[in-house]
């Protein structure tokens, strides 16, 4: 379809000319009305006007910023999809819109323009794509509740695990939890980037009390969002994973989330063979073969402002994977598919 947005009005609520005249050129080339507003009080007056059927709104704006706007048309009832982009660092911020029901958030600088694209189609058709949308909802409407609730986030985590064995990304993909206990220790997720290329991280949560648990719930709902940003800038698609990680803890100070909070992160692309894993703080041996790679665990997040990793980097069509720590032990299991 080469109009795929024809018939759709997206109010654009953005104080910058450049930025919001940008946007409004990508949403018009693909078929939709757009209508500018400089800030959240513009954008009011523009809805008691005429109906949006999306809203891609900033939150710092002066006379009224994104934070005030989404709190207004939610209480008014409407429950029009509003997507956020935004240069905020400050977690309370972004973690407050969520709450209130925004589709998504995109940060600046938005290097990938693809991924602009996709977020506007799934806000706007939502029924086409697998929405992790609805579970970021899931998380963050109830955020204040699972702070003050450590038995209820527990449980919510342990629902949100992925199943054992599963096909993603032309790969087949399954794990072993080596040590089994009631309480979470090491956490996994896993989630496809694209038809090629795929992440999962472990975290163990046991070194940061009830603040692992959160931090495990946070970096869920954040996690493939971080990781596409760090993907636009990568011409061989190659992920600079120290970036991510830095990212990841300054985003748990800013979560206020306090403790040791030892990870792993791994990409793998199908179709170049590639696998990096990066530690800060979990042990980990790779098997290619009968060759084995040890991955030293380096520095939890958490620990001090700065991050201290270590990397390696392996072309491989299968390979194992054992991490552990004081949460356990896990054995990841990849192999391509012909």
């Amino acid at each position: 379809m080469e109009k795929p947005l024809l018939g759709k009005t997206i109010l654009i609520v953005e104080d910058e000319a450049v930025f919001r005249s940008m946007l409004e050129g990508i949403l018009t080339a693909l078929g939709a009305k757009t209508m500018p507003a400089e800030n959240g009080l513009e954008a009011i007056t523009l809805l008691e006007q005429q109906n949006a059927d999306l809203i891609i709104c900033d939150l710092e704006m002066p006379q009224m910023n994104g934070g005030k706007l989404v709190e207004h048309i939610r209480m008014s009832g409407n429950s029009v999809p509003i997507l956020i982009i935004s240069a905020t660092e400050n977690m309370a911020d972004i973690a407050h819109v969520l709450r209130l029901g925004v589709q998504d958030v995109l940060l600046k600088p938005l290097k990938n323009l693809e991924r602009f694209r996709e977020a506007v189609f799934e806000c706007l058709y939502p029924s086409m794509f697998t929405s992790k949308v609805e579970e970021d909802e899931q998380l963050f409407q109830d955020w204040d509740a699972l702070v003050s609730n450590p038995p209820a986030a527990a449980k919510l985590l342990k629902q949100l695990q992925p199943p054992v064995q599963l096909n993603v990304a032309h790969c087949r993909f399954n794990y072993r939890q080596l040590t089994m206990a009631e309480q979470p220790g090491l956490v996994l997720d896993i989630a496809a980037l694209s038809d090629n290329d795929l992440a999962f991280y472990c975290l163990d949560v046991t070194r940061a009390g009830d603040n692992g648990v959160l931090a495990a719930l946070l970096l869920r709902a954040l996690f493939n969002g971080l990781l596409q940003e760090q993907l636009s800038g990568q011409k061989q698609r190659l992920p600079e994973l120290n970036g991510l990680l830095r990212q990841v803890n300054l985003l748990l100070k800013q979560a206020n989330l306090t403790g040791q909070f030892p990870l792993l992160v791994g990409y793998y692309h199908s179709g170049l063979k590639n696998l990096i894993l990066v530690s800060a703080g979990l042990n980990a041996t790779l098997d290619i073969q009968s060759h084995q790679i040890q991955l030293s665990n380096g520095v939890p997040l958490g620990t001090t402002g700065n991050t201290y990793l270590n990397q390696i980097s392996q072309r491989a069509e299968r390979w194992q994977c054992h991490v552990w720590g004081a949460g356990g032990r896990l054995r990841l299991m990849l192999s391509s598919e012909e």
